[in-house]
């Protein structure tokens, strides 16, 4: 953290270490609200603070889309709604009014490998969303029914993202890409390439959020919700037909045509300059697999060579340009 006074509820996200959280109440109505219009229910939220163990009450209910679901995930997205007492309080949880929980849709393990998406994101911008992963268990108040233990997320609240950015979320439709700052909006392609993730529109702000910064008359976008990338494969991610892709693991640069790909020149570099620390992700990470880290060390090989490689970055990045081609297809999504 610098040395300045901290944005409110900024410290939650100030370290990578594992949070320990328990949910507890009546879970069972909680996962199963999962309709066109899911309900807050009150629960209890318990963790251990600095001063010792802490409880919130708490309201939580299923968000999202694909998600939330049951016939798609075992447990939905979920929204944590913080009382006044816990905004108000000197707690982790302070300042906090609203939050989104990423839980296991099949399993954990790819709660873990989407998390170290953001981190990588992260690593080459400020402009990104923070994240705690966190060790959750859910205390039903059943005592037949035994906790569950798993992995999660927390996202960071997208007006605090935004209010860190010195900006603020805009809502704006069919907006043209070529009306962002380019430089934005090429990290941003350059990585949804490189993570192999098509599933995302600046048209239709889908898994984009739009920030307006007063001294810019563009805004720049921050992207987010990644499981339907190549670099995490959750077995559930297909992409869009109209992409004629064969499955996520195969990239496709979505970004507009250009005349010129020396205007992606400071992008390359930008990776290039990163490449030790986005491998530092997957290598360091003790959460992983030994498959999963040599298979996702490889999908990031395989970003480099094409990189490094003037005919296969011609072809790859060159693309949307062709006549045929389906770069120019606009993917629209639902917001969640």
């Amino acid at each position: 953290m610098s040395a300045q006074t901290p944005l409110s509820g900024e410290h939650l996200f100030a370290s990578d270490t594992i949070l320990t959280l328990v949910l507890s109440g009546d879970l069972k109505t909680l996962l199963n609200d999962r309709g066109e219009d899911p309900q807050y229910h009150p629960l209890q939220l318990s963790y251990m603070d600095s001063s010792g163990p802490e409880t919130l009450d708490i309201k939580a209910r299923a968000r999202g889309n694909f998600r939330r679901k049951k016939e798609n995930c075992d447990y939905p997205p979920l929204w944590i709604k913080f009382n006044k007492a816990s905004r108000k309080g000197t707690g982790l949880f302070a300042g906090q009014s609203k939050l989104k929980l990423v839980m296991p849709c099949v399993s954990d393990r790819y709660v873990i490998q989407e998390y170290l998406v953001y981190q990588l994101n992260r690593t080459l911008t400020a402009q990104s969303f923070r994240v705690r992963l966190v060790r959750l268990k859910l205390a039903d108040h059943n005592p037949q029914n035994s906790p569950e233990h798993m992995y999660a997320f927390l996202l960071e609240d997208e007006d605090k993202m935004a209010q860190r950015l010195d900006g603020e979320i805009i809502k704006v439709d069919r907006l043209r890409p070529k009306a962002l700052i380019p430089k934005d909006y090429f990290r941003m392609t350059v990585f949804q390439y490189l993570i192999g993730n098509t599933d995302w529109s600046i048209e239709y702000r889908h898994n984009i959020k739009l920030i307006k910064k007063p001294e810019h008359g563009f805004p720049l976008p921050v992207a987010y919700d990644f499981d339907h990338a190549g670099i995490v494969n959750a077995p559930y991610a297909q992409p869009a037909e109209a992409l004629n892709l064969s499955s996520i693991r195969e990239r496709l640069y979505r970004g507009y045509c250009l005349d010129d790909l020396k205007k992606l020149q400071p992008t390359f570099d930008l990776f290039r300059e990163k490449r030790d620390s986005i491998y530092a992700i997957y290598r360091e990470n003790m959460l992983l697999d030994e498959r999963y880290r040599k298979s996702t060390l490889k999908f990031l090989d395989d970003f480099y060579e094409i990189l490094e490689n003037p005919k296969k970055r011609e072809r790859d990045f060159a693309y949307p340009c062709l006549e045929k081609g389906t770069g120019r297809v606009i993917i629209r999504g639902l917001n969640n």
